[in-house]
């Protein structure tokens, strides 16, 4: 260890990350000293690895984060997610964010500071690529003052906002990639009721708990939509055909627009969700180059709409992976066996019930027939922990099915998650 030049040194203690192995790791000799002060880039204070923040004072809590802080030089990564112990004082806080803001590449940030951090405005106009804010409150933004020139990474998580200075934010960041936004507080003027989002350079978006009238994303280079837990009357993407991975988690939306042109598609994955079918199906129909599908737990907005193999065979040839959940409403089977064509090309099948019932094994059977090719399948299933004699005998009927069809798909991996 002692041929280890400095800089490499610095590095292993970056990689420790977490202030406290940090602080225990350079204490080793004078040489993990040095390169502690002069080549650490990365540094972490958390109240969730070290649990004794919360038994210190907020105020022991600044200077020993201070003492940390002020000992580094050309620090590139900084996280300080202090949530639950306390509120900082602001100037001490606004002095570790000037301290090291030159070099700063990334940060992590969910502190609560009396009275409120202005990140952005001490922030703006540096070198920071990764900006994650939780717990926090942003107003006024103003685009040319507070400008973010290299970031390309943007997390808002509980963050207190107002819907135009979030559009600005956005705009502010002329080479952002990715964007999050979980549960965050969103103040609408009575004249407006929309959210806009507009970006040229956006690949990735992720909104998750969010409550709103109408959100329009105008991104051009969009590849990966993720909406989860959310509520919206209209939510439009404007775009140009570079969506590639489109997600929805337990959403409410009356109506959805994901644009024209998603010919590029190549994974749908829709759980806990109620669709209209026909206008879903027409939107995705002509994706022909989806490679994943997933339907599970879906709601059909009209009861007599059916989704089968036949279509999903017809419009999607080059699927290789599959989910979907068995269900049966008012005798009507969804996802269906209709037709004869075969899933030639689906390798990993995913299959799973919420209420089993005799039918479940039969209609499993009927798809590993639809896939000459399968290599994977797995069953999830809901399993109650006060299990009456008729589904014990259910499930050991079913248990038995799978076994005997195994015998006869020899070349298939079988998996089982309960739940």
């Amino acid at each position: 260890m002692d041929q280890l030049p400095v800089e490499v040194i610095g590095n292993i203690l970056s990689h420790l990350s977490a202030a406290r192995d940090v602080i225990i790791a350079s204490a080793t000799c004078r040489k993990w000293r040095h390169a502690c002060c002069k080549h650490l880039d990365t540094l972490s204070f958390s109240s969730k690895d070290w649990p004794i923040y919360r038994d210190m004072t907020t105020t022991r809590i600044e200077i020993l984060i201070t003492q940390t802080i002020f000992q580094t030089s050309g620090l590139q990564a900084l996280s300080i997610l202090m949530e639950d112990v306390g509120e900082f004082s602001a100037s001490t806080v606004i002095a570790w964010l000037m301290y090291t803001r030159e070099s700063l590449r990334q940060l992590f940030y969910n502190v609560k500071t009396i009275p409120n951090v202005n990140i952005l405005e001490i922030c703006g106009r540096h070198k920071l690529e990764i900006l994650d804010l939780a717990h926090n409150s942003i107003a006024g933004v103003e685009p040319n003052y507070q400008r973010f020139p290299c970031l390309k990474y943007l997390s808002l998580s509980y963050v207190s906002i107002s819907a135009l200075d979030l559009h600005l934010l956005v705009s502010a960041c002329p080479k952002i990639e990715a964007l999050e936004l979980v549960n965050p507080e969103i103040a609408m003027s009575d004249a407006q009721v929309t959210v806009e989002l507009s970006s040229s350079t956006l690949k990735r978006v992720y909104v998750e708990a969010i409550s709103l009238e109408k959100l329009i994303l105008e991104a051009d280079g969009i590849e990966c939509l993720y909406l989860k837990d959310c509520a919206l009357e209209v939510f439009e993407l404007i775009g140009k055909g570079t969506l590639k991975h489109f997600k929805i988690d337990d959403v409410s939306v009356i109506h959805l627009d994901i644009g024209e042109t998603i010919e590029n598609l190549e994974i749908v994955d829709i759980s806990n969700f109620t669709i209209i079918w026909p206008k879903f199906y027409q939107m995705i129909s002509r994706s022909s180059n989806l490679k994943k599908l997933r339907l599970w737990d879906v709601m059909f907005d009209d009861e007599d709409e059916v989704v089968d193999l036949e279509t999903i065979a017809t419009c999607f040839p080059h699927l290789s992976h599959l989910s979907l959940s068995y269900d049966v409403r008012d005798g009507v089977l969804h996802y269906g066996l209709q037709g004869s064509s075969c899933l030639e090309n689906v390798v990993v099948l995913e299959l799973g019930w919420t209420v089993i019932n005799e039918l479940f094994s039969h209609w499993v059977e009927g798809l590993l027939k639809r896939c000459p090719d399968l290599k994977k399948l797995v069953i999830h299933g809901v399993v109650s922990e006060a299990k009456t004699d008729e589904e014990c005998q259910m499930l050991a009927n079913f248990t038995t099915s799978v076994v005997e069809l195994m015998r006869i798909y020899t070349n298939v991996d079988p998996h089982f998650k309960y739940e």
